[in-house]
This record gives structure tokens, C-alpha cells and sequence, in this order.
């Protein structure tokens, strides 16, 4: 029964959707024949609560547990083997898989853990392991039984027509389907931070679309392509996406001639989230994302963070919140974005940085000083300038 490789794929918190678990099931299973299509002849099937992935065998286990580890709402993969469901044959096969690992890796010690899913069998769960590791026992004699830290744990998951055998439970991303849960527009920089907020709420099933802001010819075309390139690792994850470019130049020209220096970090920053408001309007995004983490700049303090709200009335995500530095740079080089991150272009926010931002703005102030822009045509003006570049996952 086992001319294919077969991958048994297990759901994060989607198995506990009640009603809605078939809805989320379904985005899984389209998900992961997305990632795998352009591997060779693969089929992926959903049956009792399980995703089943059949592969040729002559396309590498290891490229398809790449491709079905990137998918969000996987709670573990493991490479299996299939035979009926009788107490015989399920001993004949464990002998013959624990022979191959013997020969493979050199394993010398083996505890067996069975499950019983069709209750109806007669045999019970703890007496289906005695009478499997009796049979491996029996046919491989180089083995023995260690229960407290066995080089192989074999497991027997048994249902109604067949068993599955397998020895590895590789842990997938968790979290829930992509586009189960609506779609944001994440304000991307180059930085370490926003990437990592992208991928944090992808990872919670959100659909994510991208803006990104430049100040060119403060910032170079290099700065824009290295966006676009953290884009498409993001795109691995994600699927293809949206990115909508704006240039933010006229706007830092007229805070610079017209509002106190020290304000032209918040300043800028309301108005970044005025155009990403107007941008996800336009794309039925319900909500802004950002890379922001309590206290890590002068932008980032309670106090501005309330400032840079109060311009805006839809919601904002902000996934970073209460992490620090190193747990977020962690989380980058998970992902694979943080070698790009750190690659030496500037942004948009650098350009006619204060030498003392304010780190404890007033609403009342701030708005004061804006009362002397034409705010509106400057919004509209960005807005304008808007264009949209299709990523694509970035394939090394």
C-alpha cells in the first residue's frame, strides 16, 4: 500500500472550529496544494480529521515538508506508512519500517505508542502496543525496549480500514489558515520590525496587503528593491500580495517649513497613517498593521502612540507590542528576513530626522502646529502618487 510517500498533516487551533472547522480545513487544503504543485505529482486529501499528502517517490520527503511547513494553521507533519487495520499486518509492517530505520540510522531502542481510533476494534490502544513491539522485538532482533528515551517512539494510529505508522511529529507553524480572517495593510518598511508584524498577523490567518513609503531622491531606488525583496520573503508565507508605494517627500518638506522640529517624527507618522487609512479603504482592508513595540523609539512611547492614533478612526494592529529587541530579531531570522532587514539602505523616516524628537507629544499641540498645513490636499496629493507592484514569493 505504499507506492507513494505518504505525509500525515495535523491542524493547529482550526480542529477546534466546532461548525466552522470544515470551512477552515478547506483553506488548508487548498493552501498547502499551492505551496506543493510545482514539486511534481502530489495529491492532498482531507478524511477524518486529518490532512493525507501522496507524493511520488521520486520527489525529495524533504522538499515537501519545506513547502507544507510554511503553512500557516499546521500543527505537525510526519512522513508515514499505510497497511490495513489487522493486528497481523500492522506487526509485518512496523517490523519492515523499524528494519529500514535500522539500516537508515542505526537505531537500537524503540518504545511503541498506539492509538485506537475506530473504537470499534477489538483490540485496545495499550494491548495494540504490546502486541506491535512483541512483533518488532521478534523481527528485528538488534532492538530493544526503552520507554524512558528510545531512539525511535514509533506511533500506530489505527482507524476503521487503516493503520498509519510513523516515528516523527515536525512541528509546523500553528496559528490559522491564511485569509481566514479578514485582510490589513501592513505599513512596511525595511526595517527588522514590520516584516515580522506582517507574519505575525498572516499567522493568525489575516491576508495581508502592504504600503510602503519613500522619500526619493533622499532615499535611493536600492532602499525601495530591498522592500520589495523582504516583500517576497514575506510572499513565502502569505502568497502573493499587493504593495502600494508612496511617496511621502512633499509631505516632510511641508512639516519641515511649517511645524516645530522636534515634532517632525509624530508629525510624519500621523500622516503615514492618514494615507495607509486611505490606501486600505480603497483595497477593503479593515485594519492598519505596524511594527511597533512599546518604548523602542521616540515614536513608539505611549503618549505618541496615542498621538498617532488619534489620526486615524480605523483600527490598528500592533502584533509587536510588548516584545523587545532581541525577541523580535529572533523571530526575523526565524523567518528568514533579518539578513535583509539589516542590509544598509535608508527609509523615508530617517530623512530630516530631529536631532530631539519629542518623546511625550500633546494631541492639543500637535494639532496646533498642523492647523498650518493644508492637510487634506496633502493626503489626497499622496495618495496619488501611489504605485502598485505585485509580489511574488521569493524563490532562492
Amino acid at each position: 500500500m505504499n507506492e507513494r510517500n505518504l505525509f500525515i498533516v495535523r491542524f493547529g487551533e482550526a480542529a477546534l472550529k466546532g461548525q466552522n472547522k470544515p470551512y477552515f480545513e478547506k483553506l488548508l487544503v487548498e493552501r498547502i496544494r499551492k505551496l506543493v504543485k510545482r514539486l511534481g505529482s502530489i495529491e492532498v486529501r482531507r478524511k477524518e480529521g486529518l490532512i493525507f499528502v501522496r507524493a511520488d517517490k521520486s520527489i525529495p520527503q524533504e522538499d515537501i515538508i519545506r513547502e507544507i511547513g510554511k503553512v500557516f494553521g499546521i500543527a505537525s507533519i510526519s512522513p508515514a506508512v499505510e497497511c490495513p487495520s489487522d493486528l497481523e499486518e500492522i506487526g509485518r509492517a512496523a517490523v519492515e519500517y523499524m528494519n529500514r530505520l535500522i539500516q537508515e540510522k542505526g537505531v537500537k531502542t524503540f518504545k511503541v505508542e498506539a492509538k485506537r481510533a475506530d473504537k470499534s476494534f477489538p483490540v485496545k490502544s495499550p494491548d495494540i502496543a504490546k502486541k506491535v513491539g512483541a512483533s518488532v522485538l521478534k523481527g528485528c532482533k538488534v532492538l530493544k525496549v526503552d520507554v524512558h528515551d528510545p531512539d525511535v517512539h514509533l506511533f500506530v494510529d489505527l482507524r476503521r480500514d487503516v493503520t498509519y505508522l510513523y516515528q516523527q511529529k515536525i512541528k509546523g507553524l500553528g496559528g490559522l489558515p491564511l485569509g481566514s480572517n479578514g485582510k490589513g495593510l501592513v505599513l512596511l518598511s525595511g526595517g527588522i520590525d514590520s516584516p515580522v508584524a506582517a507574519w505575525m498577523m498572516a499567522r493568525r490567518g489575516m491576508q495581508i496587503e502592504a504600503v510602503h513609503y519613500h522619500s526619493y531622491p533622499y532615499t535611493s531606488e536600492r532602499a525601495q528593491e530591498k522592500v520589495e525583496e523582504l516583500a517576497g520573503i514575506l510572499a513565502v508565507y502569505c502568497s502573493r500580495f499587493k504593495m502600494h508605494v508612496i511617496n511621502m517627500l512633499p509631505i516632510q518638506e511641508q512639516i519641515a517649513a511649517h511645524c516645530p522640529a522636534e515634532e517632525m517624527t509624530i508629525q510624519l507618522r500621523r500622516f503615514m497613517m492618514r494615507v495607509g487609512e486611505k490606501i486600505a479603504a480603497k483595497n477593503d482592508c479593515s485594519m492598519l498593521v505596524t511594527g511597533e513595540s512599546l518604548g523602542q523609539v521616540a515614536s513608539q512611547t505611549a503618549e505618541a502612540l496615542c498621538v498617532t492614533d488619534a489620526s486615524v478612526t480605523m483600527p490598528v494592529m500592533r502584533p509587536l507590542i510588548a516584545m523587545d529587541k532581541t525577541e523580535i530579531m529572533d523571530l526575523a531570522r526565524h523567518i528568514g528576513t533579518y539578513e535583509k532587514s539589516i542590509e544598509p539602505y535608508e527609509d523615508c523616516c530617517t530623512v530630516f530626522l530631529p536631532k530631539h524628537p519629542l518623546t511625550k507629544p500633546r494631541l492639543d499641540r500637535i494639532e496646533r502646529s498642523e492647523a498650518g498645513l493644508d492637510v487634506e490636499r496633502l493626503i489626497s496629493e499622496a495618495v496619488e502618487s501611489e504605485e502598485t507592484i505585485d509580489i511574488y514569493p521569493r524563490i532562492d
